[in-house]
């Protein structure tokens, strides 16, 4: 490293070819342990590593014994080589003999809220409000290190690709994306309001009708949205990216140029998809997995039951679509099938049934008795359904958005628990394709756009013109979209964008919004595609959760810095907070108090 005024090495650079050299360490003191009046171990931390300091003199002794935890000291002295060696270390061979000890920065505090290497044990809220000694732990600073590496290789993959990267404005106009906007007031134009950018998708798509055919950057986005497991509230971070003259696989080769080796460096497991990534349309994966979002390190598929099981007796049954998973070698007790059953319904919110074939290839137990009634029906399950002996099969019953919900938990969580199901040492990409444009709102009950309505319906114009004749169905149109999953997990959303006016227009139409309706909500990005833009397509990897997943960490907030709490709360800085009313007049803002309920 280069030798700054404090120090000399970092507490991690020290090795066996420094023996005999003087130098100058910095950090913070980790530990002291006493052994005697004259003889101590200081551990001293920095973000490269620890270095153990030998004390062996009193008055060494008493000046290290002074000094609080935590403290940022300096020690100068000679390296010499440790009698007792700790080979789990980088620098386990050596060790400082303090001339110096120097107080850099004292800490006033005798306790901490929590001690430093055992900072994820605390509660979450300990956590974020100290933050700044959380992400001492190597641990957790581990993650916002590994972060910084991953932003800087995708950089570099995407220059190499030969992209640009461009920033776009935080302050912008509000926009219906899907989520609700973060407003900002002007001090200039009372009344009026910026939004900060859901995603910087209309300013990519302007970039194309600019001339610029490849654009990227680390884009920050801004949405007012509740928390989860794999999304952080308020603010997240996405490489986005957008390509003129180019089409679905275009962007495809691009990623699966870019990801794989990252994957493969950076991630817990080396193990990552090559090009080309599965392909599975919309409706395969719904069927087979009951997800668009399928894991595909687990093995287990959706089988329909419906026309087997249809009249078997069983009430729930009657009526609905049955499906089915099938869940071979599976040793899980009855006890534990219970739990297994109970917990699928709490998640998916339907109730799951079961029934095995054991050992003796027996049907038993659930609601085997109503197989069973009919010896026909109970070889035609084990001989359709391919069961062999030692089989768990899962069952579930409803509308068709209730059984893709409820066989999409039941694949996972049998996946999981089940031994020999699930690959976990491995990234398995694929791309969800062939979504429908357009489909039934639950609350309206009229024909709304399912997904992005600026992608290219397949079939352009002349597909849309059918559908506005009643030839074609509008609800069998499919749009040129595409998910990026990896590992169960929902990386990014892209399509190939509806650049032609005309298209875009009639798009509306089918929903009952008009070319009016298109130039008060979107009038920059309507009016440069009336001035000629470019084919053009792209997507925005989440780099949140593409980190969350490189690290095996089970919440984003793990690999963000500075992370809100789930009540999107920054309890560190006291965000949200009341402002002064003096800047709210100079916004032209009142606060109007809701009223209490009850």
């Amino acid at each position: 490293m280069t030798k700054t005024k404090y120090r000399t090495h970092t507490c991690g650079e020290l090795r066996m070819a420094n023996v005999g050299e003087t130098v100058t360490i910095a950090g913070w003191l980790e530990n002291l342990r006493e052994v005697g009046s004259n003889l101590g171990f200081l551990v001293l931390r920095d973000l490269h590593g620890t270095t153990q300091v030998v004390i062996e003199t009193e008055d060494m002794m008493a000046k290290a014994k002074a000094i609080h935890k935590e403290s940022v000291i300096a020690v100068t002295g000679p390296v010499r080589e440790r009698a007792s060696k700790n080979p789990k270390l980088p620098t386990g061979d050596i060790e400082v003999v303090p001339e110096k000890i120097q107080v850099l920065g004292r800490c006033q505090y005798n306790e901490l809220p929590f001690e430093i290497n055992y900072s994820r044990d605390a509660g979450e809220d300990a956590r974020l409000k100290y933050r700044y000694l959380d992400l001492r732990n190597p641990a957790v600073g581990g993650n916002i290190v590994l972060r910084s590496q991953v932003v800087s290789q995708l950089r570099r993959a995407m220059e190499a690709q030969g992209f640009l990267e461009i920033t776009t404005p935080i302050l912008t106009a509000s926009s219906p994306e899907g989520a609700r906007d973060y407003l900002v007031p002007s001090r200039k134009h009372p009344g009026k309001f910026y939004a900060l950018p859901q995603a910087p998708q209309q300013f990519k798509q302007l970039l194309m009708a600019s001339g610029f055919d490849k654009y990227f950057q680390i884009a920050p986005c801004f949405r007012d949205e509740d928390a989860r497991g794999d999304r952080s509230p308020g603010e997240f971070y996405q490489l986005d990216m957008e390509m003129a003259f180019a089409g679905q696989e275009d962007v495809f080769a691009v990623l699966e140029q870019v990801l794989p080796p990252i994957f493969a460096k950076y991630g817990v497991y080396h193990t990552a998809s090559q090009a080309p990534f599965r392909r599975i349309p919309y409706l395969q994966a719904m069927e087979e997995f009951g997800s668009d979002k399928p894991d595909l390190r687990i093995d287990l598929r959706v089988k329909d039951v419906t026309e087997l099981l249809q009249g078997c007796g069983f009430g729930p049954f009657e009526g609905n679509l049955i499906k089915a998973v099938p869940v071979s070698q599976c040793k899980l007790t009855r006890k534990n099938i219970d739990k297994l059953c109970a917990d699928v319904e709490v998640q998916a919110g339907q109730k799951p049934y079961w029934f095995r074939v054991d050992e003796n290839g027996e049907v038993v137990g659930g609601i085997a008795k109503f197989i069973n009634a009919d010896p026909a029906l109970a070889a035609a399950v084990k001989e359709q359904l391919s069961l062999e002996n030692d089989t768990l099969v899962l069952l579930c019953a409803g509308t068709k958005a209730q059984v893709w919900k409820t066989s999409g938990v039941m694949v996972k969580m049998a996946g999981a628990q089940c031994e020999g199901h699930l690959d976990r040492e491995r990234y398995e990409f694929c791309w969800i394709v062939d979504f429908p444009m357009y489909e039934i709102g639950e609350e309206s009950g009229e024909l709304e756009f399912c997904h992005n309505p600026f992608s290219m319906p397949a079939g352009g114009l002349e597909i849309l013109e059918k559908a506005e004749r009643g030839e074609v169905d509008p609800l069998t149109i499919l749009a040129e979209q595409y998910d990026l999953v990896c590992n169960g997990v929902e990386l990014s959303s892209g399509a190939v964008r509806n650049h032609d006016p005309e298209i875009m227009v009639k798009a509306f139409e089918l929903v009952g919004l008009g070319e009016e309706d298109m130039k008060q909500k979107f009038p920059a990005m309507y009016n440069a595609f009336c001035y000629g833009a470019p084919p053009h397509a792209g997507i925005a990897p989440g780099v949140d959760r593409m980190v969350m997943l490189l690290t095996g960490e089970p919440s984003i907030r793990e690999v963000i810095a500075f992370p809100m709490n789930k009540s999107a709360q920054d309890l560190m800085m006291n965000a949200p907070a009341p402002v002064s009313q003096a800047q709210l007049e100079e916004l032209s803002i009142q606060v109007v108090k809701q009223e209490e309920e009850g």
